[in-house]
């Protein structure tokens, strides 16, 4: 079975000779990255005008399983995406290293891909299906505008954003993609696990477990992108740098509007909490 496993999640023909192409990949043109992403920013704020106009505000609309569903499915893919890339990242690191051993080690190889690197192969078709996975990762803006009635700039900024930045990884070979994608998946398979549980009306954490994922995810990020900023400086160079330093701005600024929102998260806990032991005094 595991050998079964390992075939279909990296030796299988389709994975092995994948190509990122303008004319064979879906979804790999810049104007089908715009296009969608204008068409996620507008079906989320008419679908956020049209509740206010057709429902009393403050109403949550229930959407049934409908949510539930969508946070198991998004959870077995991210798993999928995960276990594919890690597997393919073993296969494609014992095949290509004699090209590279002499200058890095297969961890650096993970955070600076040498120069020259072609988005082909096992490692760029997982990347290619996280991409992919992007646009399923919006309906969670749906879901929270039904549910909350509210729609915020950092919700459809974060979506926007990610999903420009795993289109450049591939459109660039940017290095660290493998190691962002690996952090990512897992903790995607967490979180969206959790909401599952959660959603069936099983027993939330003690803790903000969504919250503390995020803060892992983040901090991983932000170290091995100074890892790939010294790499690059000591061992002549990595792919896709140009790429990179948008990327890292982009993430700098999902960092800054992140803080901003648990910083005020923090605030109202804390005044409500305040405004209770008041009550108990009176």
């Amino acid at each position: 079975m595991i050998a079964g496993v390992t075939y279909y999640l990296s030796q299988h023909p389709s994975i092995v000779a994948f190509r990122w192409s303008h004319t064979q990949s879906w979804g790999s043109t810049w104007s089908f990255l715009v296009t969608s992403i204008a068409f996620y920013l507008i079906v989320s704020v008419m679908t956020h005008l049209f509740l206010c106009l057709l429902v009393r505000r403050g109403k949550p609309v229930s959407l049934g399983p409908i949510p539930a569903l969508h946070s198991l499915m998004m959870s077995v893919v991210s798993a999928i995406i995960f276990a594919g890339i890690l597997l393919s990242t073993a296969a494609e690191i014992k095949e290509t290293r004699w090209f590279w051993r002499r200058t890095k080690t297969p961890f650096q190889w993970l955070l600076c891909f040498p120069l020259g690197t072609r988005p082909s192969g096992r490692v760029f078709f997982w990347s290619y299906i996280f991409y992919l996975s992007r646009f399923l990762h919006m309906f969670r803006t749906i879901f929270s505008i039904f549910k909350t009635r509210k729609l915020t700039f950092f919700h459809l900024f974060n979506n926007s954003i990610l999903t420009i930045m795993s289109f450049i990884w591939l459109e660039f070979s940017q290095s660290f993609q493998v190691l962002a994608i690996l952090f990512t998946t897992l903790v995607y398979s967490a979180v969206y696990g959790y909401r599952f549980w959660t959603a069936i009306g099983l027993r939330s954490a003690c803790f903000p477990f969504v919250l503390n994922c995020q803060i892992v995810l983040l901090s991983c990020n932000l170290v091995c992108h100074i890892g790939v900023l010294t790499l690059h400086f000591m061992k002549g160079g990595c792919n896709g740098i140009g790429a990179w330093v948008l990327n890292s701005v982009l993430n700098g600024v999902i960092l800054l509007l992140f803080l901003k929102f648990y910083v005020q998260s923090r605030r109202k806990k804390i005044g409500r909490n305040g405004e209770i032991g008041k009550d108990k005094d009176l």
